[in-house]
C-alpha cells in the first residue's frame, strides 16, 4: 500500500503549498482522493499516470478539495482518454461539473459517472474482488465524508517445499490457494494447512479531512492500519475549531489513540504556521505510536 501526498494544506494554494489531494495505491488499484487546485500539476510532478486513475473520491464541496476536478476532467479529454471515470462525491458536484462542461462545450469523449453521496451513515460505495471503500461521516460546515479503504483477505500462499514433498499436481495449485484440501498423485487427501501459509493481513487506510473532533467515527475506523486525520490547528488556536469545524493535532491524536490506529498521518495544516514539526510534537503528547507528517510530494509505503 502506497500513499502519495499531492497537497496537504488548508485554504488557498500558495507557491510552496498545495490544497488537499492524494493518491492511494492499494492492491494494484489507484484511487485519487480529493482534488484541490493544482492537482493535475502535482500528478505530473509525481510522475503518476493519468490513465491509471479510474476512481476519484471527493470528501466535500469546499474549493480546496474539489476546484481542481473540472480541470483534470478537461485535461483527460484533451489527451484523448477513452477509459471510464467514476467520481464519488456529495450530491451537487455533478451539477457543478456538467454545467461547466456544457457552457464551455467541453463534453468528455469518455464515460463520466457520478456516484452522488447523501447518506449521513457509513455506507459501502465501491467494491471489487480486491478492495472495498466505505464512507466515514464527518462533522464539518457542509456535508462531508471521509473514506475507509480496506483490502479483502487474499489467497493463501503455497509452501512450495511442502507441495513438492506431497507430490501434488500443479493443476491443484489454484484450489490450494483458495483454501481447499486436495488429493496428491497417489489419491491421498492433503489438508490445506499442511502445504499452504495464511494470506498476508489485509491493510486498511482511513482518510479523515475535514472534520471537528468526532468520536462517532471510532467504530468505523477501529484498528485501522493507517489514519490520515486533519490537524488544521495547534493547541494555541483550539478556540478556532468550533466555528470552523476543524481539529487540532492533539484532537487528531486522540482519535488515533482511541481507534488503535497503527500509524497516524497529520495534514491539512493552516498556512498560519511555519514550523510543522510542532504538529507532531503536540500529537505525540497524546498518541505514542507512529506519527508522520504529510508533506506535498511525500510518499509513504506500508508493507
Amino acid at each position: 500500500m502506497k500513499l502519495t501526498i499531492l497537497g496537504c494544506h488548508s485554504a488557498t494554494p500558495r507557491t510552496n503549498t498545495n490544497p488537499t489531494s492524494q493518491v492511494l495505491e492499494i492492491k494494484n488499484r489507484m484511487f485519487l482522493i480529493d482534488c484541490g487546485e493544482g492537482t493535475q500539476v502535482e500528478l505530473r510532478r509525481n510522475k503518476i499516470k493519468f490513465s491509471r486513475i479510474k476512481h476519484i473520491f471527493i470528501s466535500h464541496l469546499h474549493g480546496d478539495h474539489c476546484f481542481g476536478l473540472v480541470g483534470l476532467i478537461s485535461t483527460f479529454r484533451l489527451l484523448g482518454r477513452d477509459t471510464d471515470l467514476h467520481i464519488y462525491a456529495p450530491k451537487g458536484l455533478k451539477e457543478v461539473i456538467t454545467l461547466q462542461l456544457k457552457l464551455s462545450d467541453s463534453w468528455t469523449n469518455y464515460n463520466l459517472y457520478f456516484h452522488e453521496l447523501t447518506s449521513k451513515d457509513s455506507e459501502l460505495i465501491y467494491e471489487d474482488d480486491k478492495v472495498e471503500v466505505h464512507t466515514i461521516p464527518l462533522d464539518h460546515r457542509v456535508y462531508t465524508n471521509g473514506f475507509l479503504f480496506k483490502e479483502k483477505i487474499g489467497e493463501r500462499k503455497l509452501d512450495m517445499n511442502a507441495v513438492l514433498n506431497h507430490n501434488i499436481d500443479v493443476a491443484y495449485y489454484r484450489k490450494l490457494k483458495q483454501g481447499f484440501d486436495v488429493e496428491d498423485n497417489n489419491g491421498n487427501l492433503i489438508k490445506n494447512e499442511t502445504v499452504t501459509k495464511p494470506p498476508l493481513k489485509p491493510k486498511s487506510y482511513a482518510f479523515c479531512s475535514d472534520t471537528a473532533y468526532n468520536e462517532s467515527i471510532l467504530p468505523i475506523i477501529k484498528n485501522v492500519d493507517v489514519l490520515y486525520h486533519e490537524s488544521t490547528f495547534l493547541e494555541k488556536n483550539e478556540q478556532l475549531t468550533e466555528p470552523t469545524k476543524h481539529s487540532t493535532a492533539k484532537q487528531a491524536a486522540s482519535i488515533a489513540k482511541q481507534a488503535n490506529a497503527g500509524t497516524l498521518i497529520l495534514g491539512h495544516y493552516s498556512t498560519r504556521y511555519d514550523d510543522l514539526s510542532l504538529f507532531k510534537q503536540e500529537a505525540s503528547e497524546i498518541y505514542s505510536e507512529t506519527i508522520k507528517l504529510a508533506k506535498d510530494g511525500k510518499q509513504f509505503n506500508f508493507e
